[in-house]
């Protein structure tokens, strides 16, 4: 099974590897990245490689698939996206997607989440060809809801107090696009 990589005017969509573990720290340890996040910041590197070879094996399984966001110039590692479970039978998925701090607000979120939606619809994924997308944001995450939003999605709903991380539960807003409704711009 090859990892598919995915490309945009600005972007490549990679799988991660070993390599990437310095980077994945820097990224995870950040407690702006994981404000939101069902984890804690990161404090050991090896936090970082069980992350990778989750993704890893999340993909060997069919379960879900993971992206290293690089910029084309440098190949520098910017973030993460990817569908974090999916149901073939069903055709749905759940997004899920982070950036360094410093390239917020350029469109770089936008532009490599759009491309795995494009993917995701298009069926040249392992998932088959989805017919829904959702994704769940933590109330308060304004950015994340614009960013959805700019894409297509319709806010569903607020599922209370669905998560629980932190030594403490959240509400999940949920929101959701279908194939019939995604432009690709």
């Amino acid at each position: 099974m090859v990892f598919p990589s995915l490309e945009t005017e600005r972007l490549v969509l990679t799988e991660l590897s070993v390599d990437d573990e310095a980077d994945l720290f820097n990224l995870f340890s950040n407690p702006s990245v994981v404000e939101y996040y069902d984890l804690d910041a990161f404090s050991e590197y090896s936090q970082a490689a069980n992350l990778i070879s989750l993704f890893k094996s999340r993909y060997e399984e069919k379960q879900g698939i993971r992206w290293a966001i690089r910029l084309k110039a440098s190949g520098q590692l910017i973030g993460t996206c990817g569908f974090n479970s999916w149901s073939s039978k069903m055709r749905h998925a759940v997004i899920g997607y982070d950036l360094l701090p410093e390239f917020w607000r350029q469109g770089y979120t936008l532009e490599a989440v759009r491309a795995i939606i494009a993917a995701g619809f298009a069926g040249s994924l392992v998932c088959g060809e989805l017919h829904r997308i959702q994704a769940d944001t933590v109330p308060g995450n304004s950015a994340s809801e614009s960013l959805l939003r700019r894409l297509g999605f319709k806010e569903e709903g607020l599922r209370r107090e669905c998560g629980y991380w932190k030594n403490k539960f959240h509400d999940l807003k949920c929101f959701g696009l279908l194939r019939s409704e995604f432009i690709e711009i």
